[in-house]
């Protein structure tokens, strides 16, 4: 990687604003807000104790966590975050609710013996996202060194993300450093065979990057909303089950350039079909016999079975997004039988993205059995179909 690290510059007695990627899952428990997945926090920790060990002036942690439709939404708080990184960190981590107020900006920047601030849920701010050069020159008011280690949000030309950069010293963090490393070097050497599962409701961002890899993969297993695209484009009658309009036309055209390369398309030959709003399962059918009533919301014993014969001769396997409706309890077999073949291949090499992919295995030991967990869902897919990044680009050269 040609892009500084955290290793390239000097840390101590500095004041250190890090870009982390906390966007997690939350859920209630006994009327209180908890972390669903800690996968993507705990991903962090080595960037953090590093930091801290080099014992910086102080650490000011900056995310985001979901989409808040409005200033101060209490289901989008960090306040579950800050939580869980003080019992991991073994020191006070503080949430700071105001941080863009003179009065507020002088407290942080009285904080001078390796404090830990998390400054609240940067999303509350519209400033972020427009990437406002004022509210990027006051993020990096902050600090001395700005260290990125959100993958996931890499995609985004945002302020806490690129603007922040004009201003300060941007440098990788570890886990940015073994995305970019893993991907990257993925991507350039694939040990063959080379199989890439894509599935996921959002079709439209997914197919892009098929055709990145239609070079390159052996094998394409889809499933979920993107496979429904292809089945519609194949000219199958898929019932009321999601699927991509606008990418069709694309769809066929991947269709047609896969009789002309090496790349074998596997789309399901038979799906569980039902009701998402019910999350009822109403049977299994062939692809040609969807009922026009109900929706395909898993694939079927067959295809599970086509599949994870594939995986299983695999030395390199890419997953990003669940094969079926996850969010319901009746069409994840399918989703859980991917993850079990890709665990049992002790010989690939396996990279495993996207939010929605990191929710529908959550309770596995995941960590310990996949190569390497990405933390971006669409920077993942963005990363792949382009190279690069806006988040990397800002970083400075080695």
């Amino acid at each position: 990687m040609n892009k500084k690290t955290i290793k390239d510059i000097n840390l101590t007695n500095k004041a250190v604003v890090a870009r982390m990627e906390y966007n997690v899952p939350l859920e209630k428990k006994q009327g209180k807000l908890v972390i669903a997945d800690d996968t993507r926090i705990r991903q962090s920790l080595p960037t953090l104790l590093y930091i801290l060990k080099q014992k910086p002036k102080r650490l000011v942690i900056i995310a985001h966590l979901g989409q808040p439709q409005k200033d101060g939404d209490p289901d989008f708080s960090l306040k579950p975050v800050a939580e869980f990184l003080t019992r991991e960190l073994g020191q006070a981590v503080v949430l700071v609710p105001n941080y863009l107020r003179k009065k507020d900006q002088e407290q942080i920047l009285s904080k001078t013996h390796g404090e830990i601030m998390l400054l609240e849920n940067i999303r509350y701010h519209k400033e972020e996202e427009l990437n406002n050069r004022i509210f990027s020159a006051e993020l990096a008011h902050l600090g001395d060194i700005f260290v990125n280690d959100a993958f996931g949000a890499c995609h985004r030309a945002h302020a806490s993300v690129v603007g922040i950069a004009e201003f300060l010293p941007a440098v990788a963090g570890f886990l940015l450093e073994k995305e970019i490393t893993m991907i990257g070097d993925t991507l350039e050497n694939p040990q063959s065979p080379f199989v890439v599962i894509l599935g996921g409701a959002k079709a439209t961002t997914k197919i892009p990057m098929i055709e990145r890899l239609m070079t390159k993969a052996d094998y394409m297993l889809l499933g979920g909303g993107v496979a429904n695209t292809f089945l519609k484009a194949f000219g199958y009658k898929v019932g009321r089950s999601v699927y991509s309009k606008e990418s069709l036309r694309l769809a066929q055209n991947l269709i047609w350039k896969a009789t002309r390369v090496n790349t074998k398309l596997f789309l399901p030959s038979d799906v569980v079909v039902g009701s998402y709003v019910a999350g009822k399962k109403e049977g299994v059918v062939t692809v040609d016999q969807i009922p026009m009533q109900l929706q395909a919301l898993d694939i079927g014993p067959q295809t599970i079975k086509d599949f994870c014969e594939v995986i299983a001769q695999a030395k390199t396997i890419i997953w990003n997004g669940p094969v079926g409706a996850n969010e319901a309890k009746a069409f994840t077999k399918g989703t859980e039988a991917i993850y079990h073949a890709i665990v049992a291949n002790k010989h690939a090499v396996d990279i495993v993205g996207g939010g929605d992919t990191l929710s529908s295995i959550k309770g596995h030991d995941h960590l310990q059995n996949i190569s390497h967990i990405s933390t971006g869902g669409g920077a993942m897919l963005e990363y792949i179909e382009k190279g690069s990044l806006p988040g990397i680009d800002v970083l400075q050269n080695k």
